[in-house]
């Protein structure tokens, strides 16, 4: 993120819809997989820290970030978690020995090379750890906000399950994120292309819409939280569009080899310019 989102979102996480409707849903099934237990987690990627705040009343959390302007705001709004800079790969990856649960919400867009990084985060978990993914989903919803937020691409299924295949992980959930309001967030996506503009501050989609718009927005997307639990260990393929993809990977026995980007794969949509990379 660039230093005015960072700014921008740190003032709107705590009440627009889709930070709010997101963090109930990740709540909810950390809860599930912790069975009880306190685990320890760590939140990559975790901007203003409002998904390590969210977990840290009942886990252990320490959210990792390469911007220092978005550890000092969560540190400030979140003092039940820990945060640190991370300010590249190699640091990030000292910190994942020994979590039960890596969140990765919305981070594998932001890395030319995805494949390589997730293989080097789960080659260094205990089986039994889990890791839990958002990304956003369907290119034809690329939009400015997408280059503002320093994305390299959406994901179909099939190139973001392409990321962890073959890898010693038991997929236990796998579906499309924020379904029930895609049509809406097609629409206004469309429109802004045509108009010219973003529909939010800082060159995103993040502009909290009036209160009762708000809440509904939010109860409307939180409500697929039950069917996701539900659909957890189900093996269920993925057969709605969502704006994005939601994925929880438990890692197995076995060596974890990692390993580069395939050649052949198609071209991502875009090459941020001057974006630090994890």
């Amino acid at each position: 993120m660039r230093a005015a989102q960072i700014d921008w979102i740190a003032g709107v996480e705590d009440r627009h819809w889709w930070f709010a409707a997101r963090r109930s849903i990740v709540s909810a099934l950390a809860s599930r997989l912790a069975a009880g237990r306190r685990l320890s987690v760590l939140d990559i990627g975790c901007g203003t820290g409002g998904n390590s705040g969210a977990l840290s009343a009942g886990h252990d959390v320490l959210g990792v970030d390469a911007a220092q302007a978005a550890v000092d705001a969560a540190s400030a709004r979140f003092p039940r978690a820990r945060f640190a800079r991370a300010a590249s790969r190699e640091e990030t990856l000292e910190h994942v020995a020994g979590r039960d649960l890596v969140l990765m919400m919305d981070v594998l867009e932001h890395v030319e090379d995805d494949f390589e990084f997730l293989s080097q985060v789960l080659s260094r978990l205990r089986p039994g750890a889990h890791v839990l993914v958002t990304t956003p989903a369907d290119p034809t919803l690329w939009s400015a906000h997408d280059e503002a937020s320093c994305h390299w691409r959406r994901y179909e299924a099939p190139r973001l399950s392409a990321a962890w295949d073959g890898l010693p992980v038991e997929v236990r959930l796998f579906q499309a994120l924020n379904w029930r309001l895609a049509p809406l967030v097609r629409g206004a996506r469309a429109l802004n292309r045509r108009l010219g503009r973003t529909s939010g501050g800082a060159g995103t989609d993040m502009d909290v819409p009036p209160a009762p718009v708000n809440a509904l927005l939010q109860a409307v997307f939180a409500g697929e939280g039950m069917r996701l639990i539900h659909e957890l260990d189900h093996e269920r393929a993925p057969t709605r569009r969502g704006v994005s993809w939601i994925a929880v990977l438990r890692r197995l026995e076995g060596d974890c080899a990692e390993r580069k980007r395939p050649d052949g794969l198609a071209a991502d949509q875009h090459r941020p310019a001057s974006v630090q990379q994890i």
